[in-house]
Formats: C-alpha cells, structure tokens, sequence
C-alpha cells in the first residue's frame, strides 16, 4: 500500500462476518486443542492478568474489529472498557453482540474456556453479561491521528490499553506503524500496560472479497518499535503458526504477544 488513504480505501470491503469465519471458529479456535492459536492468545492474556498489577479505572481496545475475546480476561480489573473500531460494520457488529440482537456472532465457547482458565468455576454467562455491563462506549478510532480518539480522551488518561492485530494491519509501510504504536501510545498514563497480540511476517489477509495488506514485521521490529515509543517490555511470547492452522485466508507465519508498560516519565 502506498499511503495511509490507500489503506483506508481497501477497508471499505471488509466484511466482518468473513472474517470472523476465517479466524474465529475452528481450527484457529478449536478448544478441545491446547495448540490452537486461540488458547494460546488466551492463556497469554489470562496469565498476564492474573499477576495482579493490570489494574485501574479505564481499559481501552484499540481497533476492536468485529472481536471481543481480547478483553475476556482485562476488563474483570477496571471499572470501565471502551471498545474501538474505525469501521461503522465493525462497530455495529459489536453493538449486536452487547445488546444480545439475533445474529450475533457467538462468543460464549471464548467466555467457557476463559472461565476454566480462571479456575472460580463461575457460569460463564454470569462473566458475559459482566463485560457487556462494563463496555460504555464503542466509539471511532484513528490510529494515524496523533489524537486517535479525538476528544473523547484525553493523552495520559488511559490505565491499560488492548489491541489485536490493528497497527500492523493498518499501516501502509514501517514507518506509519510506528508513529502509529506513538500515537496510541500517547493515550497511556505514565506506567500505563499494553496489551498487544499481532502478525508476525504477514503480508496479507482476507476478509470477503477484501484482501488487506498488512506491513511485515518481527519481534525484533516490534521490540524496538515499544522502546522507540518509550515502553518497556514485560513479557514477549510468540507462536508459531502450525500446518494445521494455515487455512489460507493470510500468509501470517507466528503472532507475537506483548505485556508492554510506558515509561513512568511523561
């Protein structure tokens, strides 16, 4: 992709539905398998949570796309969650699933597995209607805007931030994706968490007749990316993509999982 407009342009055929189908059921969630891409993201969300220090007020996703699995373990810790997407389908997909509207996409096997994960034997509707109580907004981003959310936010008001698979997917070349990661960044407090799973070494995905360019990076890339925008790194995991999991709707050779934190100066 030659600009970030350009970008922007081959969005306008995303449809949400095709990618949840490409991603979102087995083999890349099969929960009877451990080594299924999406027990690994959530047992490295799960475990990241669990150690007790991400905490606060406000969690915010950035670039929620059509998904909420992301949040399933962060949101317990904050009394507020705010998804976000810079696409209206994206967004509208999300409000059918908060308002429980027919046709919603069913993520109740995420909420089962994470309720195992957490080992409290809680019903795992009970964990469901809980997020779906905290999320107060679904609200447009930008990730390219030195301001991502507009007013909404302000810079240095955000305790924990999520996101999947956006900045990567999003930019048109290297540089763009770091500035980018610098404006999401600016919304932290400082020592404000990051929680951040991407694409290692893709080049493209599909989703419906859309095919989405997404910039290549590596964990180095994505390491020096962070220190760049004045993070430190916590914890670095990274899967490789099995066989079994290559469906071919991307060329996607590993996702890489980050627990990143601000430095505590602004």
């Amino acid at each position: 992709m030659s600009s970030i407009q350009a970008v922007a342009e081959s969005y306008r055929l995303f449809n949400p539905r095709a990618y949840l189908q490409n991603n979102y059921v087995p083999p890349r969630a099969d929960f009877t398998s451990d080594d299924s891409i999406m027990c690994w993201k959530l047992r490295r969300l799960h475990e990241a949570c669990a150690k007790g220090e991400i905490k606060g007020r406000i969690l915010v996703d950035i670039g929620s796309g059509p998904t909420i699995y992301q949040l399933l373990s962060a949101f317990e810790h904050f009394q507020e969650t705010i998804m976000t997407d810079y696409l209206e389908v994206n967004r509208q997909e999300l409000k059918m699933w908060l308002n429980n509207q027919p046709g919603a996409f069913d993520w109740s096997p995420y909420f089962e597995h994470v309720c195992k994960l957490e080992g409290k034997g809680e019903p795992w509707k009970d964990k469901q209607k809980r997020l779906q109580t905290r999320v107060s907004r679904v609200i447009p981003v930008d990730i390219h805007k030195s301001s991502p959310l507009g007013g909404e936010l302000a810079p240095g008001s955000v305790d924990c931030l999520v996101s999947s698979f956006c900045l990567e997917a999003c930019s048109p070349n290297l540089e763009a994706f770091q500035k980018a990661l610098e404006n999401v960044v600016t919304l932290l407090k400082p020592q404000g968490h990051f929680l951040w799973i991407g694409a290692l070494e893709e080049s493209y995905y599909l989703a419906g007749e859309a095919r989405l360019s997404v910039v290549p990076v590596t964990e180095d890339i994505v390491k020096k990316a962070l220190c760049t925008a004045k993070c430190v790194v916590r914890e670095f995991s990274t899967y490789v993509i099995p066989p079994s999991m290559k469906v071919g709707v991307d060329d996607v050779t590993g996702i890489f999982f980050v627990w990143a934190q601000k430095n505590a100066s602004k």
